[in-house]
């Protein structure tokens, strides 16, 4: 099948990281995955929960949203009292792959926070806060030890993050889905790990389809391979 930008199966979207976006950040990245665009910035705060007190180790949670014209059709913002459980969910899915990048313990009692915010959504959203809020979160790491907020010689990050998606459209294996793919998926998938190649999570599931176990494998190889090359981009995005 042809795709609608003309990319091979196993073919990323154009993919550019700025980092230092938001300058009155800690950290901070904008990533530009084809048409998806996702700011990504992170706090360092000398703090944790509370129910973290006292046990000498730190914290790293991310918050993920989207701008009311992110979308063709205007989002809703959510109001007082009026939770977004898309936005919940996978706020806590960044979360969890950044905090599999990190040794907490070196970080101290000190809280991370990874904002994702999206200003133009045309599919893998979710990958690409992963991806860049790993990217601002090692900046504000690097930041925080510059200023002497955090201990000069710690390694609070221990290893890269990264995320790409994939799926089965038209029984055909496709690595990055835009929109319009994702729209069109039999089987959806995203997927975060280490640049060494080590799974965080995984996230599959067939729409009104089933997939095979050839299936499974297939999409996990292209994710890899994504993973590598959005990897060196991160790399270099940090200077």
């Amino acid at each position: 099948m042809k795709r609608p930008d003309g990319r091979k199966p196993n073919e990323l979207r154009p993919v550019k990281m700025t980092p230092d976006f938001i300058r009155t950040a800690d950290g901070s990245v904008l990533i530009e995955v084809g048409r998806t665009r996702v700011i990504c910035t992170a706090t360092v705060e000398n703090k944790v929960p509370p129910w973290m007190k006292g046990r000498g180790t730190g914290w790293v949670t991310a918050e993920y949203g989207m701008l009311p014209a992110a979308t063709k059709e205007r989002t809703q913002r959510p109001g007082p009292g009026r939770a977004n459980s898309r936005a919940s969910e996978i706020s806590r899915l960044v979360g969890r792959a950044l905090r599999a990048g990190m040794d907490l313990a070196a970080l101290g009692e000190n809280m991370i926070t990874v904002d994702c915010d999206v200003i133009e959504a045309d599919g893998g959203t979710r990958t690409a806060s992963i991806t860049g809020g790993w990217v601002a979160l090692a900046r504000a790491v690097r930041a925080a030890q510059a200023a002497g907020r955090l201990a000069a010689d710690a390694r609070p990050v221990a290893r890269q993050v990264v995320a790409v998606s994939c799926g089965m459209v038209d029984g055909k294996a496709l690595l990055d889905l835009d929109y319009s793919e994702d729209a069109a998926a039999e089987v959806d998938m995203n997927v975060a790990e280490t640049a060494g190649g080590r799974l965080i999570e995984v996230q599959t599931s067939g729409e009104e389809a089933t997939f095979s176990r050839d299936d499974l494998a297939r999409l996990l190889a292209l994710a890899a391979g994504g993973c590598r090359r959005l990897a060196e981009m991160q790399k270099r995005a940090l200077g």
